[in-house]
């Protein structure tokens, strides 16, 4: 079995696509998915006369609105390669769900526009990849449009993004001049025809100097790929894959994924380089994928992925050993054992039964709400595998029920919602009244939108005027108690139970420090 398990690890490639909204992420994610043969027609992401939405896109806000709100999870087979997929919303306001997905990849490809270079978003998401050492390969999206010249973009990726580059292609002119890209990967020259198959437009250049290079792009395109060519090649590093691999070297590529163009090549050299699965840091130790006992953790959970049934899933990402359907295995948080009958794989919101996974794979379990963010399942072990953030929220609202016979619908959506990592919910103790607490304000109408879609509920909300949620807690019993008679109508609690402070301002919450020094105030929930 250990010769089997190694053979599979290998096999596998787990990685995520990030960026910021717009920069071509879920039309990349597409084509690749294409090129793997994985679907026959890509979907036009954002066009109302195609009414075929993004494979990754499944949730019908997100085929609305054209943005990626929920991470989906996507497989195929590649070159004898077992080829996994996490497609991250962009949009801000959802960016817990992918900083907790990043916990769930092996490496990252980071999606650039070539016009709008390096935004806030990507910078953000970045910083978590390298905080952890994460492989980074960079595709300059939309070359077919005007955008930024390479040097100029490469120097904006260094220094926005503290990454040290090394183009592995390069791209013929731009927009309307735009020719094609040279491969210094592969050495050959990918000429640019839209929405081509591409298979028959590749030519082999060892030699840039050779004449028969202006056939193909003319004389003037021709000689200023010979001048960038040789400039790029002194003042960059040539790729080192071990450097790569240590997240210290990334690789950038051109093309334009709508067109089908470079695609394919950042697929091959992508295969070729990115690293198979991990080991994984946990509180006890380090989990090595090759340990012949399994262990995986739940990076994500999704309520209604099929709205016809009232499924819950549990996206657990597995990180050592084998996983099998209808084995015993122990839920670390709740103590007890657990079995999986239906577990699945996923193309996007198609599901299929699996009977075994491995290290690098990312298996669904149905949840009748045993699952919570970072749970960890195991063969026997205690361990509690590190870095899933929950972040402190920044806008608030009451939530008002508009339809008082479907309250039993609206707190079971709230409650199944919160547990997906969508949002946070209070209950103030003096009123009884439920406030949301969210990272950005698109969160709420996704909530609104989800509640009346999914389980029925009309919700309509109501400004509450607060500054800070806090979670609070002491070792004195008399101090909290003192705190908790004294701060009774700004107290709360949350679907745990936990009791929170609400701090309606800055001013209100450095007081409340002040007068209860005994009392400890925490800014973040322990998943």
């Amino acid at each position: 079995m250990a010769g089997n398990l190694i053979e599979e690890i290998k096999r596998r490639r787990t990685f995520g696509i990030v960026s910021h909204p717009d920069a071509g992420k879920t039309t990349l994610t597409e084509k690749l998915l294409l090129f793997g043969g994985a679907i026959q027609v890509a979907g036009a992401v954002k066009s109302n006369k195609i009414k075929k939405s993004a494979t990754s896109d499944f949730m019908e806000i997100e085929k609305q609105r054209g943005i990626s709100v929920a991470t989906s999870v996507m497989g195929f087979e590649y070159k004898d390669l077992k080829i996994n997929i996490l497609d991250t919303p962009g949009h801000k306001d959802f960016a817990e769900d992918t900083f907790r997905t990043l916990t769930a990849v092996d490496s990252v490809i980071v999606v650039i526009d070539v016009a709008k270079g390096v935004e806030e978003q990507t910078e953000k998401l970045v910083k978590v990849c390298r905080m952890r050492n994460t492989p980074i390969i960079v595709f300059i999206n939309k070359l077919d449009r005007e955008g930024k010249d390479g040097e100029e973009l490469l120097d904006e990726i260094e220094s926005k993004l503290g990454l040290k580059v090394c183009p592995l292609s390069w791209p013929i002119g731009m927009g309307k001049r735009f020719k094609g890209v040279y491969s210094m990967y592969e050495k050959k020259l990918v000429l640019f025809q839209p929405h081509g198959k591409q298979d028959d437009e590749t030519v082999e250049f060892t030699d840039l100097m050779d004449p028969a290079l202006e056939e193909f792009v003319g004389e003037e395109a021709a000689n200023t790929l010979r001048e960038e060519e040789e400039v790029i090649s002194a003042v960059y590093p040539a790729f080192d894959k071990e450097a790569y691999t240590k997240g210290e070297l990334s690789p950038v590529f051109f093309g334009s994924a709508v067109n089908n163009f470079g695609v394919r090549e950042l697929l091959d050299c992508f295969v070729d380089i990115a690293p198979f699965p991990l080991p994984r840091p946990t509180e006890e130790r380090m989990v090595d994928p090759l340990e012949d006992k399994f262990s995986g953790f739940v990076f994500k959970i999704h309520a209604n992925i099929d709205p016809r049934h009232r499924d819950r899933i549990a996206f657990m990402r597995i990180c050592s050993g084998m996983f099998e359907r209808n084995t015993n295995y122990h839920h670390v948080r709740q103590q007890k054992k657990m079995k999986f009958s239906n577990p699945t794989t996923f193309m996007a919101a198609k599901k299929e039964v699996i009977d075994a996974a491995y290290p690098g794979d990312v298996v669904g379990l149905y949840d009748s709400g045993n699952f919570k963010i970072g749970d960890s399942l195991t063969e026997g072990e205690s361990l509690h595998f590190k870095g899933l953030p929950s972040f402190s929220p920044e806008m608030f609202r009451y939530v008002v029920n508009k339809d008082p016979l479907k309250t039993k619908q609206l707190n079971k959506g709230l409650v199944q919602l919160m547990d997906e990592g969508v949002a946070q919910l209070f209950t103030r103790q003096s009123t009884n009244q439920k406030i949301v607490g969210v990272v950005g304000a698109l969160q709420f109408d996704v909530i609104q939108y989800r509640l009346k879609h999914e389980y029925g509920a009309s919700v309509a909300y109501e400004p509450v005027n607060l500054h800070k949620a806090c979670w609070v807690s002491s070792e004195n019993d008399s101090a909290m108690s003192e705190f908790e008679t004294k701060r009774k109508r700004d107290l709360a609690t949350d679907t745990k139970g936990n009791l929170v402070y609400l701090a309606e301002s800055s001013w209100a919450l450095k007081l409340a420090q002040e007068n209860h020094p005994e009392v400890a105030f925490h800014f973040t929930s322990e998943v």
